[in-house]
C-alpha cells in the first residue's frame, strides 16, 4: 500500500513539473517575438520631368470685323451670305448711290471750274488767296466723294468667312447693326488663363498643344504670341494669347479646346505617390527616408507636378535616397525598421 501511494506521489510530481516546464517555454517564446516594423522601400533618382499644364479655352477669330456704313441708307445689292469665304477687298454689299452720284457730279463741276480759274490766275486775273480757297473747296468735296464711295460700296477688309448677315436687299441699314460680320480664321487665336504661379515660366514663342472636343483624335499646335501684364485678383490667373495657323480651317470660333502649355523640363527626384504621408491638420507632406543604420527619418517634402502614380519632388529628398513605400502606419521618426525583401 505504501508502495502504491509513493508511486502516485511521484507521478503527480512529474505531471506538475511537466506543466511548469510548458508554461516557462511559452513565456520564453513570447519574449523572443520581433516587434520591429516591417516596411517596403524603393530607391529614388533624378529624372527629367516635363513642366506642362493643361487649361481650357475657347477658339476665337484672329480678327473680327463688323461691316457697316458710316451713315444709314437703303441696301441695293447683297453679294455675300453666311458661310461664304471672302477675300480682302471683295465687294460685299452696295448702298443706294444717289447721294454718291450727286457728290461726284458736284466734284466734276468743281474740277472744271478749278481748271478754268487756274488759267485765269496764271494770266493774272485772279489772286492767289481766291485760288487757294477754291482749291480747298474742291479738296473737301473730293474727300466727301471718297468717303461716300467707301461707305456705299462695302468691301471686306480681311480674308475671312462671313459669320453674320443682318439685312436683305431693300432694307434700310443703320449704323447700330452691321450688315455683315466677317471673321478671319486663318489663323485663329485663344486666350488661355494660366496660374499666377507659372508667370515667370511663360515666354513668347512657347509651344502649346491643343485638342478640341469637336475634332476627336486630332492635335493642333500653336505658339504664345502675347502675355498679358496683369493678374486677375479674383482667379489668380493671367492671360496669354495663343495663335494657331489653322491653314485647313479646321478650328472654328467658339470651339472648346484644352491647351497644354509646355514650360520646359526640370531635372528632379521622382517618388511613388504611395510614399507620401499627409500630416493631419495641415497641407504639409512627409516621406520616411531609410538611413544606413536601419532607422527612418520623417522628412518634409515639397512636391511639384503629379505624373500618374508619381510625384516630382522640389525639396526634401536627395538623389539616390531610399524611401519607405509601405508600412508607414506603424512608423515614428527615428525608429528602427526591418525591410521586406
Amino acid at each position: 500500500m505504501k508502495t502504491i501511494i509513493r508511486s502516485m506521489f511521484i507521478a503527480g510530481a512529474v505531471v506538475m513539473a511537466a506543466g511548469c516546464g510548458s508554461k516557462g517555454a511559452q513565456q520564453a517564446a513570447v519574449e523572443v517575438v520581433d516587434t520591429t516594423p516591417v516596411v517596403a522601400v524603393t530607391k529614388v533618382s533624378v529624372r527629367e520631368v516635363p513642366q506642362d499644364a493643361t487649361y481650357t479655352s475657347t477658339v476665337q477669330a484672329y480678327v473680327k470685323n463688323n461691316i457697316t456704313p458710316q451713315t444709314g441708307g437703303r441696301i441695293s445689292v447683297i453679294k455675300a451670305d453666311i458661310g461664304d469665304f471672302v477675300t480682302e477687298g471683295q465687294i460685299l454689299a452696295e448702298i443706294d448711290k444717289a447721294q454718291l452720284q450727286q457728290a461726284q457730279l458736284q466734284l466734276a463741276n468743281q474740277e472744271v471750274e478749278l481748271g478754268r480759274l487756274r488759267s485765269l490766275y496764271q494770266a493774272g486775273g485772279l489772286s492767289k488767296s481766291d485760288l487757294d480757297a477754291i482749291e480747298l473747296q474742291y479738296n473737301v468735296t473730293k474727300t466727301q466723294v471718297e468717303n461716300l464711295l467707301e461707305n456705299t460700296v462695302l468691301r471686306s477688309p480681311i480674308n475671312g468667312v462671313v459669320t453674320a448677315r443682318n439685312y436683305d436687299v431693300g432694307d434700310m441699314c443703320s449704323v447700330s447693326a452691321p450688315i455683315f460680320t466677317v471673321e478671319q480664321i486663318v489663323p485663329v487665336k485663344m486666350l488661355v488663363a494660366i496660374s499666377e504661379s507659372d508667370y515667370t515660366k511663360v515666354k513668347k514663342g512657347d509651344s502649346v498643344e491643343l485638342v478640341a472636343d469637336a475634332i476627336p483624335g486630332k492635335t493642333f499646335y500653336g505658339k504664345i504670341k502675347k502675355i498679358y501684364p496683369t493678374i486677375d485678383p479674383a482667379t489668380r490667373t493671367f492671360n496669354v494669347e495663343v495663335v494657331v495657323d489653322n491653314n485647313y480651317k479646321t478650328l472654328r470660333p467658339g470651339m472648346f479646346v484644352r491647351a497644354t502649355v509646355n514650360f520646359g523640363v526640370n531635372n528632379s527626384v521622382v517618388i511613388p505617390d504611395v510614399a507620401v504621408v499627409k500630416q493631419q491638420g495641415s497641407g504639409e507632406r512627409f516621406v520616411y527616408v531609410l538611413n544606413s543604420d536601419g532607422t527612418v527619418t520623417y522628412t518634409k517634402v515639397v512636391l511639384g507636378r503629379r505624373m500618374g502614380t508619381e510625384y516630382e519632388v522640389l525639396e526634401g529628398i536627395e538623389d539616390g535616397a531610399t524611401i519607405v513605400t509601405g508600412g508607414q502606419i506603424r512608423l515614428k521618426d527615428g525608429i528602427k525598421v526591418n525591410v521586406n525583401e
